[in-house]
């Protein structure tokens, strides 16, 4: 059987992308991993505005989302360590996604201290 090798030089100018953020009416998708917690194996993600504080993430998505894990009643999130697009941030929970350095496709990571997953286990 034959290969037929890729130009990589134009490799990514000839995809359509289905994602761009000009198909989420105004919103970025943005994916949010709560690290040592494997119970959510992968990211989660969600269409949400630019404009949306901080704060409103944390309270208003990924507390409810996360909120079925053992530990999620425990979090202390004034303690949590936050991780935006392989960056350590403090975030201003008043300002935007935005004005926090999110884009569309960022990833959000956060870890609890103290907690580890069910019983230790990281899951």
């Amino acid at each position: 059987m034959s290969v037929q090798a890729l130009d990589n030089a134009n490799y990514a100018k000839n995809i359509e992308y289905r994602d761009p953020m000009k198909n989420f009416h105004g919103n970025m998708l943005v994916y949010v991993h709560w690290e040592e917690h494997l119970s959510f194996c992968a990211a989660l993600a969600f269409p949400l505005p630019p404009a949306m504080p901080f704060g409103a993430l944390v309270s208003e998505v990924i507390a409810p989302h996360y909120a079925a894990h053992p530990d999620a009643a425990r979090i202390d999130w004034s303690k949590v360590t936050w991780m935006i697009d392989g960056k350590s941030v403090t975030p201003d929970m008043g300002a935007s996604l935005e004005a926090n350095g999110m884009k569309h496709k960022s990833l959000v990571r956060f870890w609890t201290p103290g907690l580890a997953g069910f019983k230790g286990s990281a899951s």
